[in-house]
């Protein structure tokens, strides 16, 4: 008999993360551990983790649902494979609960590898491949963002990632300006997360192209289908569709969008999109269309973390990730996960912290 249990976390930020929704502090989340009855002492462990303003649900619908569904587990046999837990995962959670999906997959996925964090076996897991992310500058005072920077550069960051759109765009304009000064290799990413509106976007992009950026995220709020079309179809820098991709489910609205807007890239966030087996439809359709994509993690603890890192780890030549947010918080969940540089890897002399 399967059981469930579950508890609440609340990760605290080791300063005030600025976006252009607002100043997060702190990160509500719902930690929940699957077993079978007849040996407890082996079990899975997920995250759910909506993010406030951004996620289609909040903490509280996580627990609603959560409460109903340890009784539907009790009569439900164990999934022996990954496309077996994608299946149950969909017929058990709705789809506008995408952070609970994302947390029962990596639950079970963990459960039938023998529950040691095992979600996807390759090179990264066992500790043979590090997986390249980018640096991550966060909004703020010109001069917090400055000091954000040296510390990246210093620490050989050769993809920087910086939030822009909530402080004067001449200052953020002044900061890049910095960092192509410093590396006229740089891979600079910036990611506007919609703050941009659509009768001054182009200007934006113009200013922006002097700077040889990779690629813009979300210069427009989400929503906007023909405007962010005729966006793609004419910017000077490649844009990534990330906030758009939210609450997208079926296979053939993920098609249709991505025929219709055709970006240049596409940001895939498994805890808004409802997992891996959802993340992988993104993929698929993407490689067909010619789009390139990475995987970003949304602030969620070092236990998703491992999990979608371990995804990116069936993808090795699939450029720099998004995944260096796990020296956010003050508590995070301590785990074999090691950032060095710019790189990130499985250290298998450590120890995972006991949540449960």
């Amino acid at each position: 008999m399967l059981k469930l249990e579950y508890r609440d976390y609340t990760l605290d930020f080791k300063f005030e993360a600025g976006t252009s929704r607002g100043i997060l502090k702190d990160h509500p989340i719902v930690l929940l551990k699957i077993y079978d009855a007849d040996h407890p002492e082996v079990f899975g462990l997920g995250e759910a983790a909506p993010l406030r303003n951004l996620s289609p649900e909040k903490v509280e619908d996580v627990r609603e649902s959560l409460a109903t569904l340890g009784s539907k587990l009790k009569s439900m046999s164990m999934p022996d494979s990954e496309e077996e837990v994608f299946g149950l995962v969909s017929r058990l959670v709705a789809p506008d609960l995408p952070s609970l999906k994302m947390a029962l997959e990596t639950a079970f996925l963990d459960l039938i590898n023998g529950g040691r964090r095992l979600i996807f076996n390759n090179d990264f897991y066992r500790g043979k491949s590090a997986i390249a992310i980018n640096g991550l500058i966060w909004m703020g005072a010109g001069e917090a963002m400055r000091e954000q920077i040296a510390d990246k550069l210093s620490a050989g960051f050769k993809c920087i990632k910086m939030k822009i759109g909530a402080i004067d765009f001449d200052q953020e304009l002044s900061l890049l300006r910095l960092l192509r000064a410093h590396d006229p290799d740089l891979i600079i990413r910036v990611d506007a997360n919609g703050a941009f509106a659509t009768d001054v976007v182009f200007s934006r992009l113009s200013q922006l192209e002097e700077f040889g950026i990779h690629s813009i995220e979300q210069p427009i709020m989400a929503g906007q289908h023909e405007a962010m079309q005729l966006l793609c179809k004419r910017t000077p820098i490649p844009i990534a569709l990330d906030e758009e991709l939210i609450g997208v489910n079926e296979f053939s609205q993920k098609q249709e969008l991505l025929k219709l807007i055709r970006p240049q890239y596409i940001i895939l966030k498994p805890t808004l999109l409802g997992g891996f087996g959802a993340t992988l439809e993104w993929i698929s359709i993407a490689d067909q269309l010619g789009i390139g994509w990475w995987l970003t993690s949304a602030l969620e603890s070092n236990l998703s973390l491992n999990a979608i890192a371990q995804f990116a780890g069936r993808f090795p030549s699939s450029g720099y990730q998004g995944l260096g947010t796990g020296q956010l918080y003050h508590n995070n969940i301590d785990s074999p996960l090691e950032v060095t540089g710019a790189f990130l890897s499985y250290n298998h002399e450590k120890e995972w912290m006991n949540v449960f």
